[in-house]
């Protein structure tokens, strides 16, 4: 056992149990745990591999899936739509369970005792400058979704507002129109996205965890049954609903890239056929950019695509009708703020019209966020080492849904604009998919515009299908972040395959079978996210951050009370030995497995191994790879000094870091 007795040199590691008045038992290499200064997970020792369990499981059922819906998609249809039907009266209330939950959860982490821990080691530096940060992150929240429901939904709830609001065509509905939108883009959302990714890089970066979805349920589990059955599932079930929220997502792209083609060419109607073809086309590219070693440019690319983006945003604003826009952006938000409750409390209980109304919008978004997270959340993870969750909730939750909020406001509010003026193919007639481009063809440079948008939302379809596949071949591989890449083209062409059976299933009204999809696979999904907010708070509880805050608190109480009863108005505070039952940790069991069984060291076999936190060694030499022996009081990130701009292009959409975990052994 290593010699753990403070020098000048390291000051504040503890003595041993056996001198430690109190202590009961062995804390694990003689630290207590309220001095723990926290375990990255390329500190320790994993063995990565693919997990054939979980692999086989969810690409035998999603392969079974895929070709129940090519050879039979009219059975699927009606099973689809009778379960989904089921399940919007009798389980609609989970979805919105699970927005509100998320939103309290992280609000009350961000704000509360909890804020001030940190997603990596006590002393470690973010690793990304804020700028950077925001900007991979915008990449990440950022996609089809923006264009396809960017001009058509504030629209539509302007055109038909939800049932018990306003009426239809009037300033009111211009209000509400705007806040429905924001309320399904805006806070809640990324609620969902920041309780799995803030989940996620707490259980990688501070206790030391492999990134996967079943890592946040260690406290809750336990060790043996997170790694085995029950973890799987998690995992089984994560895999599942990544594949089928991508695929919402791919199919959307399709479906308005069609529309794109049609346009340019002056074709007629292209069907599912002509989708399929278009989804095959990009499959390949996605293939290519998975196998080839191109994946660097794609990722260029998708930065480009994200100034290309925001571009167009702004060019709708200057060319389009500004003084309205600046007006209405204002009253959309303060409106949004107005009625946020309101429509947090809409279900059954409003009737059926409000049923149909949320199977349609706000039970399709929840279920498409719901199905996002594991894949956001895990790339948000990877981006945020080193914030504290009070940053991290703050910037989560608040930028992205601010940027969302300006362009919605910016192509709806131009789609509105174009109504209320009498243009063709803004009276609600014309499809979701076509509207963008009428939008475009409104405003200068219309002849160019058309090729931009469809350029744009093919590099988001390749990226995105990338970035995905990774993070599947991720939670396929026991955490890998460098997945195998026949591994990544199989769960990207799975995710092909569920597009092309969503796009079947839903016949002429293709959007149909992507969110009766979508929704059946949230459904359980939503159980773990709600299960994951329970698991996330008990491993923040004993945080040691949190257990010196407890002392501390327990400490300045007790101190005070006895100074009051000792000497009146007339002591001071000082550190010395208390009586026994009055100490800052009397009421709490800092040798209890709770609290110490997460930082015992194990080799790549599981099996226990010494380790001084002192010196930053394993007692039998072992080092995460590329680096040298850090000291406890050495900040984990002086390993490498990583430029904002090109660790962007080395992160977004790729679902890899620079900041490789230890390999130890590499098994296949």
């Amino acid at each position: 056992m290593p010699d753990t007795t403070p020098s000048p040199a390291t000051p504040g590691l503890p003595k041993s149990p056996s001198e430690n008045s109190g202590a009961v038992g062995m804390y694990p290499h003689d630290i207590h745990p309220g001095l723990v200064p926290g375990i990255g997970v390329d500190e320790q020792r994993n063995r990565f591999g693919l997990d054939k369990l979980v692999f086989g499981i969810t690409g035998a059922l999603i392969v079974a899936f895929v070709a129940w819906g090519v050879t039979s998609p009219e059975s699927v249809s009606e099973v689809s739509a009778a379960a989904f039907g089921w399940s919007m009266t009798n389980a609609g209330w989970l979805l919105n369970i699970t927005a509100i939950v998320a939103l309290g959860a992280m609000l009350f982490i961000g704000f509360s005792r909890f804020g001030k821990i940190r997603l990596g080691r006590d002393d470690e530096e973010p690793e990304f400058s804020r700028f950077s940060w925001v900007a991979m992150m915008f990449g990440a929240g950022i996609g089809v979704g923006i264009f396809f429901f960017g001009p058509s939904e504030p629209l539509s709830h302007y055109l038909s507002p939800p049932p018990d609001t306003v009426a239809a065509g009037s300033d009111s509905a211009l209000h509400q129109a705007m806040a429905q939108s924001h309320f399904h883009w805006g806070l809640h959302a990324w609620a969902m996205y920041a309780l799995v990714g803030g989940a996620i890089a707490y259980a990688s970066y501070r206790r030391g965890r492999v990134p996967l979805i079943s890592s946040v349920f260690r406290s809750l589990f336990g060790a043996r049954q997170t790694e085995g059955l029950a973890g799987k599932i998690v995992d089984i079930f994560a895999i599942i609903a990544t594949l089928f929220g991508t695929a919402a997502t791919l199919g959307l792209a399709a479906i308005q890239i069609g529309q794109g083609v049609e346009i340019i060419s002056g074709a007629g109607p292209l069907g599912n056929n002509g989708l399929i073809i278009i989804l095959a086309v990009l499959t390949a590219a996605f293939v290519i950019s998975a196998v080839s070693g191109v994946a660097r440019g794609i990722r260029y690319l998708s930065n480009i695509n994200i100034l290309m983006t925001l571009g167009l945003v702004l060019f709708v604003f200057i060319a389009g009708p500004t003084l309205f826009l600046l007006n209405l952006l204002p009253s959309g938000v303060m409106e949004y703020a107005d009625e946020m409750f309101s429509m947090m409390g809409k279900s059954l209980s409003w009737g059926a019209d409000t049923v149909d109304f949320q199977s349609v919008w706000t039970g399709f978004y929840w279920a498409w966020w719901i199905a996002w997270t594991p894949f956001v959340g895990v790339f948000i993870a990877r981006i945020s080492r080193g914030r504290t969750l009070r940053e991290f909730v703050l910037v989560v939750m608040g930028v992205p849904t601010s940027i969302l909020v300006f362009a919605f406001t910016i192509f709806g509010g131009a789609a509105i604009w174009m109504n209320r003026n009498g243009v063709e193919g803004t009276d609600g007639s014309a499809s979701a998919e076509s509207l963008l481009f009428t939008l475009f063809d409104q405003l200068p440079l219309s002849q160019i515009t058309p090729f931009i948008v469809i350029a744009v939302l093919a590099i988001f379809f390749v990226t995105s299908a990338d970035s995905a596949s990774v993070v599947m071949g991720t939670m396929s591989s026991r955490g890998n972040p460098e997945p195998n890449k026949l591994v990544v083209v199989f769960w990207g062409l799975c995710m092909m395959g569920i597009a092309v059976v969503m796009l079947l299933v839903g016949g002429e009204t293709v959007l149909t079978g992507l969110q009766n999809l979508t929704i059946l696979i949230a459904l359980p999904f939503s159980v773990i996210l709600l299960l994951m907010v329970v698991a996330f708070l008990r491993d923040l509880s004993t945080d040691p951050e949190a257990i010196r805050r407890d002392y501390a608190k327990t400490a300045i109480k007790n101190a005070v009370r006895r100074g009051i009863e000792e000497h009146g108005d007339d002591f001071e505070i000082s550190v010395r030995e208390a009586p026994e039952g009055r100490g800052a940790g009397a009421d709490f069991d800092s040798t209890s497995d709770q609290v110490t069984e997460w930082y015992q060291r194990t080799d790549e076999e599981g099996q226990p191994v010494d380790y001084d936190y002192e010196t930053g060694t394993y007692a039998d030499g072992w080092t995460p790879e590329g680096t040298e022996p850090l000291a406890a009081t050495t900040s984990s990130t002086a390993d490498a000094s990583v430029d904002g701009a090109s660790s962007q292009d080395q992160i977004a959409d790729s679902g890899t870091q620079d900041r490789q975990p230890g390999r130890g052994t590499s098994t296949s």
